[in-house]
């Protein structure tokens, strides 16, 4: 019979176990705390989407919808693609569940996203992220909390350090047009000089060039004009507050005026928490404010802030976790004391204590696994404890032993 050989996993994709997972679960569990001490609910929306969700959103030309995204017809021929990203799929429950209603809602989720491009360090096809949204305020009040967010979550998962905020405004409407005419003019005289992909968001997305990679545009877009040459009263009030709020709540941040998101949706506040701890690729939290959003999606104007973060990511920053820890250990020897630690182990749990119970081994192996689970007590139970009503509890820190109760165990052991 021929030998049938396992499949190997997607590219792109990653099998967790031990301290791959605890960092990522310890992500998880930070930004869930956090998010509840700011007051944003969670919320839950599908993986898979109507294409057109992420095609207006994201922008039929961007590299995600021409390139990366997982799109196929399903049975009944209709083009679906799994989400490569969280806000799109957010605001379009937001418009078709009536949540409007509730504005302005502060959100939060976190789960997989795929997208089909090139793996490397952090960047999977299928991907996680954290990310928080804040819907239907305008106030420059609402980027300054999602900020201090942001920040507080990097503090408290101890990868703050070395970790700096880039911020930068986009301006309002008028001041967008006319630093993109602006861009458009001086880009087309050195269009020339340009790399391909740049020539060809000349027209189409000309504020993308200025976070051009390709050597060949550096020079060209690092003399381009500046936002600050074009922005509004308005505009530069609006940013003034913002900054104005992260000083107040003390948290520390850069102007950096190359900084842009190219979708003509955005407005006002642009940010990046980076590093450079992960290598080029240092930025490990982003977002910026998208009043525009909605109304590419059918609905009415609705004013909306956003940030998302890669958990893979910020689990490579963190510190090696602790091993794994049990309180209480169980040690049966023979198969009544089996069948007692099987409800014993149970009560334990169920009072909130962590414990372990051993599927086999000598009582030498079981000990020696109590030793290495980290246990503070190891409770030992054969017949003639059994035959007393009580069983042996060691306190493996000092060598101490003695006959508890089986029904006193749960105290015994809680100190």
């Amino acid at each position: 019979m021929a030998k049938i050989e396992t499949p190997r996993p997607i590219r792109g994709t990653q099998d967790m176990l031990g301290e791959v997972a605890d960092r990522f679960v310890r992500v998880v569990e930070t930004f869930e705390r956090v998010r509840r001490l700011y007051g944003f609910r969670r919320v839950e929306v599908p993986v898979i989407e109507p294409t057109a969700v992420f095609a207006r959103s994201l922008g039929e030309t961007t590299d995600v919808v021409s390139k990366e995204m997982y799109s196929f017809d399903d049975r009944g021929g209709e083009s679906v693609t799994l989400r490569p990203e969280f806000t799109a799929g957010i605001c379009r429950a937001f418009l078709t569940e009536g949540w409007q209603q509730h504005a302005p809602l502060k959100l939060a989720t976190h789960g997989p996203l795929f997208r089909y491009e090139r793996p490397q360090k952090g960047r999977y096809r299928q991907f996680h992220q954290i990310d928080a949204e804040i819907i239907g305020a305008a106030e420059p009040a609402a980027d300054v909390e999602l900020l201090v967010f942001a920040d507080q979550l990097l503090r408290d998962l101890g990868i703050s350090e070395g970790v700096t905020l880039h911020l930068n405004t986009l301006g309002d409407g008028g001041t967008r047009a006319a630093w993109r005419s602006a861009l458009i003019e001086y880009f087309s005289d050195h269009k020339a000089d340009l790399s391909e992909d740049s020539r060809d968001r000349l027209e189409k997305n000309p504020l993308r060039i200025l976070d051009s990679k390709d050597p060949r545009d550096r020079p060209i877009a690092d003399a381009a004009p500046d936002i600050d040459t074009y922005i509004t009263d308005e505009a530069r009030d609006f940013f003034g507050s913002v900054t104005e709020g992260l000083s107040a709540a003390g948290v520390a941040w850069t102007r950096d005026s190359r900084l842009v998101r190219g979708l003509d949706y955005y407005r006002h506040t642009a940010f990046e928490f980076v590093t450079d701890r992960l290598g080029a690729q240092g930025t490990v939290l982003g977002g910026g404010r998208y009043d525009g959003l909605m109304e590419s999606l059918g609905g009415p104007a609705t004013p909306a802030v956003g940030w998302a973060a890669g958990i893979e990511r910020l689990a490579m920053l963190l510190d090696a976790p602790p091993p794994p820890r049990v309180h209480v250990a169980l040690v049966p020897m023979g198969d009544a004391a089996a069948l007692a630690a099987t409800g014993i182990v149970a009560q334990l749990r169920r009072a909130g204590i962590s414990a372990d119970l051993g599927f086999k081994g000598n009582m030498k192996k079981r000990m020696q696994k109590a030793n290495d689970l980290g246990a503070r007590f190891a409770i030992i139970l054969g017949d003639d404890e059994l035959a007393k009503g009580v069983a042996s509890v060691k306190d493996l820190a000092s060598g101490a032993q003695q006959e508890v109760a089986l029904d006193a165990l749960v105290a015994a052991v809680r100190a």
